[in-house]
C-alpha cells in the first residue's frame, strides 16, 4: 500500500497540471448531466399539463352544452328535451366544429401560418381527425331519424370528443405554429406568404397572379400538402374578375369595344399530391 501510495504521489508530483483539464472534463459532464435532467423534468410537467388542460377541456365541453353534456343516465331527467331536439343541438354543434376546421383546411394564408392543422402526423392533429371520423360515422341522418336511446347517447360522446379535441389540436397549432420546420424552410413558408397575398390581390393584373399563384405552389412543394379543396377555393380567388372597372364611355363604341374585351385567363393548374397519409 505504501508503495502505491508512493507511486501515486510521484505521479502527481509529475503530472499535477492534468488536473486543470480533469475538473473541466468534470465539470463539462456535470453541466450536461443537469441540462438532461432539467429536460426530462421539464417534460414530465409538459406532459402533466397537457393531461391536465385535456381533462379540463373534456370538463369545459361537457358544461359548456348544458343538456347535450348530459350523461346517458341523466336524459330521462329532462322530458322537456326530446330526442329530436338533442339531436338539433347535436347537429348544430357538430356542424359548427367543422366549419372551424374548414376554416383553416380551405385558407391557404391560415394553413401556412398553422401548418399543424394538416398535418395528419402530428399526435394531436391526428387525434382530432380520429374524432372527427367517428362523430362523422356515428351521426344519424336527420334528427327524425329512428334511432335508439343508445346511438344517441354515442353521438352525444362523440360530438363531445370531437369538440375537445378540436380545441386541444388548434392550441397546439397555434403554439407550434412553424416550429418543426427548418430556418430554410420558414423561408420558404414566409415566401408564399407574401406571394398569396399577391395571387389574390384583386388590384394586381392576372398575369401576375398568375404567377404569384404558380410561386405560390411551387413554395409549399413538399412542406404543405393542400387539398383539392383548398386548391379549388386558392384557384377561383386567383381567376375572378379585378373589380376595379374602367370610368363609363358614353360613346357608341362603348358596347363594341367591350364585347372586343380579352377573356381573364384562368391560374395555371399544377399536378396534386393526395393527402393519402391523413389519419
Amino acid at each position: 500500500m505504501d508503495e502505491f501510495l508512493q507511486g501515486f504521489w510521484t505521479f502527481a508530483g509529475n503530472y499535477w497540471w492534468l488536473i486543470f483539464p480533469i475538473m473541466g472534463m468534470a465539470g463539462g459532464v456535470a453541466k450536461a448531466w443537469e441540462r438532461a435532467s432539467k429536460r426530462r423534468h421539464e417534460r414530465r410537467l409538459e406532459t402533466i399539463r397537457v393531461k391536465g388542460e385535456i381533462k379540463a377541456a373534456q370538463l369545459a365541453a361537457r358544461g359548456q352544452t348544458g343538456a347535450i353534456r348530459t350523461p346517458r343516465r341523466e336524459i330521462p331527467a329532462e322530458p322537456q328535451v326530446s330526442s329530436n331536439q338533442l339531436l338539433e343541438r347535436l347537429f348544430a354543434e357538430h356542424d359548427e366544429i367543422t366549419a372551424r376546421w374548414l376554416d383553416y383546411e380551405l385558407d391557404v394564408a391560415k394553413l401556412i401560418a398553422f401548418p399543424a392543422m394538416s398535418d395528419g402526423r402530428q399526435p394531436l392533429t391526428a387525434a382530432f381527425l380520429r374524432a372527427k371520423k367517428t362523430a362523422d360515422a356515428l351521426r344519424p341522418e336527420s334528427a327524425d331519424a329512428k334511432v335508439t336511446e343508445q346511438q344517441v347517447a354515442e353521438y352525444l360522446d362523440a360530438v363531445g370528443n370531437y369538440a375537445v379535441a378540436f380545441e386541444i389540436a388548434e392550441k397546439d397549432a397555434r403554439r407550434l405554429r412553424d416550429s418543426t420546420f427548418t430556418e430554410a424552410e420558414r423561408k420558404k413558408l414566409d415566401r408564399a406568404q407574401q406571394l398569396l397575398k399577391v395571387a389574390v390581390d384583386e388590384t394586381a393584373t392576372q398575369a401576375e397572379r398568375n404567377i404569384a399563384y404558380k410561386r405560390v405552389r411551387e413554395e409549399l412543394d413538399g412542406l404543405i400538402l393542400l387539398s383539392d379543396a383548398a386548391v379549388e377555393v386558392l384557384e377561383k380567388k386567383v381567376a375572378r374578375e379585378i373589380t376595379a372597372k374602367p370610368a363609363a364611355d358614353p360613346s357608341p363604341a362603348a358596347p363594341a369595344q367591350a364585347a372586343a374585351a380579352p377573356t381573364v385567363p384562368e391560374p395555371e393548374r399544377m399536378p396534386l399530391r393526395r393527402e393519402d397519409d391523413r389519419a
